[in-house]
């Protein structure tokens, strides 16, 4: 399709639903996102509208997770004054904190390349299909490991556990990873229930998401291959609708059926990106 057009309300409409379903679902938000001027023949807004896009899920999971979140916030500070008694969160915290640092090294040492050289669409496709087979094998085989109960990322440090997501985390930079596949198929592997990985999962999106936001808003300032202020925020407020729609079906979704049916989808849509469709 030859590309006529920048992005206008309807095709922000479109980026907002993408992101929405993308970001919590393990399918690769980035990868979609970097797939849709091809396909709705458009020029593409580039990464920094990719990040505003984001701004919108990682809104739904501060008001769906809003208590989490606060008591989180209150562990950290308590965490950064050592005096202060620390509460329950106090371990869910640090290992987030851990997990989140290591994801900033990776992002920071790799985003060049994923940049320039990861939104390739034959890329992206090989992304899908080998963390489609990393997240079924690690969804399947992971529940006799979860039978030792010694793992669980809010009762204890651990570091080396926190240390491995935030690594996975940081290789969502490339698309066709996927930040949440990446981060529940390492957290399967390491023996994490479905439900103590999702959550862990979709909370330490929200400080990498708002760092990479803020870094990429000077890119956003102003016109910016004919984009405009209104339909990015248009798009934001989509993301963040569907992004809670999206956030109360997956969790009940996962404990039921696990995550080989989207496995099964990024296979089929790598095949479909090969196939030159």
């Amino acid at each position: 399709m030859e590309i006529e057009q920048a992005v206008d309300y309807l095709n922000a409409t479109i980026y907002g639903v993408v992101q929405g379903l993308a970001e919590f679902l393990p399918i690769s938000s980035s990868g979609h996102l970097a797939l849709l001027p091809k396909y709705l023949g458009i020029i593409d807004p580039g990464v920094a509208f990719d990040l505003a896009m984001h701004v919108g899920t990682a809104l739904a999971v501060v008001i769906y997770f809003h208590r989490e979140v606060g008591s989180l916030l209150v562990s950290t500070f308590q965490l950064l004054h050592p005096g202060r008694k620390r509460d329950a969160n106090s371990f869910f915290a640090l290992n987030l904190i851990i997990a989140t640092i290591t994801t900033i090294v990776i992002a920071l040492a790799v985003k060049d390349l994923a940049a320039s050289w990861g939104r390739g669409v034959e890329i992206i496709a090989i992304n899908l299909m080998i963390f489609a087979v990393l997240m079924s094998l690690a969804d399947l085989f992971a529940p006799v490991r979860a039978i030792t109960g010694k793992l669980t990322m809010e009762r204890q440090l651990m570091w080396k556990n926190a240390l491995l997501i935030g690594l996975f985390q940081g290789m969502a930079v490339f698309p066709g990873v996927s930040r949440s596949g990446a981060t529940l198929t390492i957290s399967r592997w390491l023996g994490l229930t479905r439900s103590e990985a999702t959550r862990f999962s979709f909370v330490l999106s929200l400080p990498i998401i708002l760092g990479g936001f803020i870094t990429k808003l000077p890119e956003l300032s102003g016109e910016q291959a004919g984009l405009s202020f209104y339909p990015l925020l248009w798009g934001v407020v989509i993301s963040l609708v569907v992004g809670i729609l999206t956030i109360i079906f997956f969790l009940k979704f996962i404990e039921r059926v696990g995550l080989l049916p989207f496995a099964l989808y990024r296979i089929f849509l790598a095949a479909a990106i090969l196939g030159g469709l």
